[in-house]
């Protein structure tokens, strides 16, 4: 049996070691081949012990993302707990192809079957629009995808924005200069990249401008090659927006436009960008539209029956 095994968010090298060592050591407590190619782990041999190497390998990159590298008594100890398994229960294997990003919170997954359908199309295509309700994890995925392409060196920024668009309020009545007004709209953006990235590396990388977080007006002007760019509430955009930041879209870089149709705080003349776009790109190669529902629902149970309900009413 050969399997590749994605080494996704982590420097192939810090994973190999000095000299190749951790490759070694794992490759002598093992019977099957191991090679290692840019972030590709190409393994070979027995099904039983391919499925106990990728436990052990995806407690190495936890291990990594945790600590900043992994050392023989780390590595001694992970191996020791792995062969000591009988057997590898299904619960406990993960499907290297719906891997997302190893990060220092655990290994972030594609669960539910529209998620897994949402990342393979992020990974065969350039645009990519995720639309569906709340808690169908629409952002969060887009953001893994996003630093786990800038970690592996397949772009060099990411630019993640949204539509500042106001239910109820507006932004010259909230007190504070500009930065203040506009920052609460961008706070679940700065929450996913929390979770995904370590403190110091997220300033690091928000400090250089390798990640920038910024609202969608910002976007004007502007071509970003090697990017990878997510627009956000993109149900809260005009046509003429929606136009704009696609047309942002550089050379080597990939776009992912997230939304919810049902929830668009537009005025009643206005019509949504993304509902625009989705009647028109659908038949543009390279563009794809993936549908979430209820079912891909990841947050509290009730969240499901919630969206279900207003669904039956319309609204």
């Amino acid at each position: 049996m050969k399997k590749i095994i994605q080494l996704n968010g982590v420097d192939p090298i810090i994973f190999a070691g000095v000299n190749d060592q951790n490759i070694k050591i794992i490759d002598t407590n093992f019977d099957s081949n191991i090679v290692l190619r840019g972030n590709k782990l190409i393994v070979q041999g027995a099904k039983k012990d391919i499925e106990k190497l990728e436990i052990l390998i995806n407690d190495v990159l936890f291990t990594i993302n945790k600590k900043g590298f992994i050392d023989k008594t780390d590595l001694g100890i992970l191996i020791h707990s792995n062969s000591s398994m009988k057997n590898v229960s299904s619960s406990s294997k993960v499907e290297s192809e719906n891997i997302i990003l190893h990060s220092h919170i655990g290994t972030i997954v594609a669960q539910t079957a529209g998620q897994k359908k949402y990342f393979k199309s992020v990974k065969k295509n350039d645009i990519v629009f995720a639309i569906g309700p709340a808690g169908t994890g629409k952002t969060f995925q887009a953001v893994a995808c996003a630093v786990s392409a800038l970690k592996n060196k397949e772009v060099e920024k990411i630019i993640i924005t949204r539509p500042v668009v106001e239910a109820g309020e507006r932004l010259g009545f909230l007190p504070g200069d500009l930065k203040d007004k506009v920052d609460p709209y961008l706070t679940p953006l700065y929450d996913a990249l929390d979770k995904l990235l370590l403190k110091d590396e997220m300033i690091k990388y928000i400090d250089t401008k390798i990640i920038e977080i910024a609202p969608l007006a910002y976007m004007r002007g502007r071509t970003l090659h090697n990017s990878f760019m997510i627009l956000d509430e993109a149900q809260n955009s005009t046509h003429m927006q929606m136009k704009m930041f696609l047309t942002r879209l550089g050379v080597t870089s990939k776009a992912i436009i997230t939304g919810d149709v049902t929830q668009t705080d537009l005025g009643k003349n206005e019509v949504s960008g993304l509902i625009d776009a989705s009647k028109v790109l659908k038949k543009i190669k390279g563009i794809s539209f993936i549908e979430l529902t209820e079912k891909d629902v990841v947050r509290h149970k009730l969240v499901k029956d919630i969206i279900k309900a207003y669904s039956k009413k319309g609204k």
